[in-house]
């Protein structure tokens, strides 16, 4: 079957179902040989630039009615697709299901759109099913859900174990500041921590609200950004006010976590997020997390600022 996969999370998905797309989005990186995929749609936006700019941008391309992302008709055509998985969560994160049909008839393709929507865990593990059914990989999809289904109770049970629950924030994007929403108040709670702001989806916040929710533990983890690219903007968080004086911050129990390969990535390794997540709630219940994951902000803040 020749799949097309126009979000980084799909894309993972079809190959832990052991299918190899025939093209990809620009963002599919995971497993590696994705990245070696035509892509079919590009961005409008610089994804290189700081968080401020790139909410500009994006606000700028959504205003203007074009879109954050275009899609490259002659890459999806030569892909002659029999599979198309999109997705309808966030316009933001990938090209939206209405831009892949208006293609799709433009072109004349013979083809099956697949749109997720995932909201939580659970949405995820039915996009396994789901998709698992439209390639014919049913088998590979109950293992795989049985897996993960596995893993999830392996840490909602350790978890249970501690003695504390800290109050716990995970921020998005940090300029504006914006707290986690869909799939994360769950994943904190079953992490053993308390979410101090949930919403079911990513939400603005003044900043005066995170002060005074002051959270225990706090996790910035930007969409889009891997620790690098966090690290460059890193200011847009520890230069405002009152920073310094948050519980986390003094208790050195603020951290990064890639936003780009984790957290914000509804697919198999949203599992992986959980467990890492739980390793920074609760360390003394949990495998140390691997550095490419997550640091402290501490670290990352000499990183950015050169210091040695």
């Amino acid at each position: 079957m020749r799949v097309v996969s126009l979000l980084p999370s799909a894309t993972e998905l079809v190959y832990a179902l052991g299918v190899e797309p025939v093209a990809v989005s620009h963002e599919c990186d995971y497993p590696p040989e994705a990245a070696e995929k035509p892509a079919v749609n590009a961005a409008r936006v610089d994804a290189s630039a700081s968080s401020a700019e790139i909410d500009r941008q994006v606000l700028a391309a959504e205003r203007e009615g074009g879109g954050v992302y275009e899609l490259r008709l002659d890459v999806l055509a030569a892909a002659d697709p029999d599979l198309v998985v999109t997705q309808g969560l966030c316009d933001v994160c990938a090209v939206d299901e209405v831009l892949v049909e208006e293609a799709v008839d433009e072109l004349g393709l013979d083809c099956e759109i697949l749109t997720t929507d995932p909201h939580s865990l659970a949405d995820v593990l039915d996009d396994v099913r789901r998709i698992g059914a439209a390639t014919g990989r049913e088998d590979c999809a109950d293992q795989l859900i049985a897996d993960l289904r596995g893993r999830v109770e392996a840490v909602r049970e350790t978890a249970a174990r501690a003695d504390e629950r800290p109050r716990t924030l995970v921020l998005d994007w940090l300029d504006p500041v914006m707290t986690a929403g869909h799939w994360v108040p769950e994943m904190i709670e079953w992490a053993g921590g308390e979410c101090v702001l949930p919403a079911d989806a990513s939400t603005p916040r003044e900043w005066e609200t995170v002060r005074e929710v002051d959270p225990e533990v706090l996790v910035a983890a930007p969409c889009g950004f891997d620790l690098d690219q966090t690290a460059e903007n890193l200011a847009d968080l520890t230069d405002r006010e009152g920073f310094a004086d948050l519980t986390a911050v003094r208790e050195g129990r603020a951290y990064a976590m890639d936003g780009h390969q984790y957290v914000n990535r509804p697919g198999v390794r949203l599992v992986d997020s959980l467990e890492y997540l739980a390793a920074l709630l609760h360390p003394d219940l949990f495998e140390t997390l691997p550095a490419s994951a997550a640091r402290p902000l501490d670290a990352l803040r000499t990183v950015s600022d050169g210091t040695p």
